[in-house]
């Protein structure tokens, strides 16, 4: 089966053509990211007319890059939710046309399916069952998974996700948009020095997660400090040394809690060299799997949704009512492919 993929959930536009027999085919991407950073942050409405404008002539790149036309497709895939309402709509209703016009199968992917399927396009990677961590966006969770579309919520964030709280951090200290990748680089060039930040909710029991504190932590030592390069490049360290050795923290909580012995992370945060590295020294220490998606494959792509969309239709099922988008989309509400 060979589909096409659309990604237009927030920021950054996707496409991909995916094939069953051959893997990936082609894939193109376009951030958003030089259009809201004089805002310091995404802006929904100019969100959604970019995709509005860059949709088009990236499925038509895509398709020639994978040497194929639209009548060789077998279904379309789009993100359905969580995400912006309009941007969501943008890359809806044109895979609905597309389907509609082609006669073909269209599917609404859930986003954070998306994500969490990533780590399945690599060769060899991990099958079900297995536990996730999702640090993607608004989402900071931890999922047992049992199947395609089964899905056990373990743990969630009970405020801002990681994702935010660099985000935020970053703000907090003076960084450009976007604030989370920024802080992540000058964090590695920051000295170890006397800052030490809680990791927060690991001195109790339980999966779930909580960043306000330690937000509140960094500005309160940041309003104190000289606010010098190198203590912003101090706290940086810090903040990123505590976040994720939080999420490394719950990640080994979560697998002695189910017994699986395979961990998958995905989302962007997974992209952060740190936590990849706290969490190899974990997997090599303690004897689990560990898989990440490519770098390029953990923030928003066409990829996910075209790989996630083409299980579901081969499973047999598809779009049959009218167009629907979810700004909120609870994971635990799939159906399980094949159940």
């Amino acid at each position: 089966m060979r589909v096409l993929g659309i990604e237009s959930s927030c920021d950054e536009t996707g496409v991909a053509v995916w094939d069953s027999d051959r893997g990936l085919l082609a894939h193109t991407l376009f951030s958003q990211i030089d259009l809201h950073r004089a805002y310091g942050g995404v802006v929904p409405e100019l969100a959604s007319r970019d995709h509005v404008r860059k949709l088009l002539p990236l499925i038509k790149e895509t398709l020639a890059l994978a040497g194929i036309t639209l009548g060789d497709l077998d279904g379309i895939a789009y993100t359905a939710g969580p995400g912006l309402i309009g941007a969501l709509l943008v890359g809806a209703a044109t895979a609905r046309a597309l389907a509609w016009a082609l006669d073909l199968p269209s599917i609404g992917v859930h986003h954070m399916e998306g994500h969490l399927l990533a780590p399945l396009l690599e060769v060899g990677a991990p099958q079900p069952p297995f536990v996730a961590l999702l640090v993607s966006g608004g989402h900071t969770q931890l999922i047992e998974v049992t199947a395609v579309g089964c899905y056990r919520l373990l743990g969630d964030t009970l405020d801002d996700a990681v994702g935010e709280a660099f985000d935020k951090t970053a703000k907090m200290l003076g960084l450009p948009y976007p604030g989370g990748p920024e802080l992540a680089r000058i964090a590695a060039a920051g000295p170890t020095s006397h800052y030490r930040f809680s990791r927060p909710m690991c001195d109790r029991p339980g999966l779930d997660f909580s960043f306000s504190g330690l937000k509140t932590q960094v500005l309160l030592a940041w309003q104190k400090s000289d606010q010098s390069l190198a203590t912003r490049a101090a706290i940086a360290h810090a903040f990123q040394e505590a976040a994720t050795e939080t999420l490394s923290i719950k990640c080994l909580r979560a697998l002695a809690a189910t017994g699986q012995r395979t961990l998958i992370v995905a989302g962007g945060v997974g992209a952060n060299l740190r936590l990849r590295e706290r969490l190899a020294e974990a997997a090599a220490r303690e004897g689990f799997r560990l898989a990440f998606p490519r770098l390029k494959f953990c923030t928003d792509n066409g990829a996910m949704i075209a790989f996630a969309g083409a299980m579901r239709l081969a499973a047999g099922l598809h779009d049959t009512a009218p167009i629907q988008v979810r700004v909120r989309w609870p994971l635990t509400e799939l159906l399980e492919v094949g159940g």
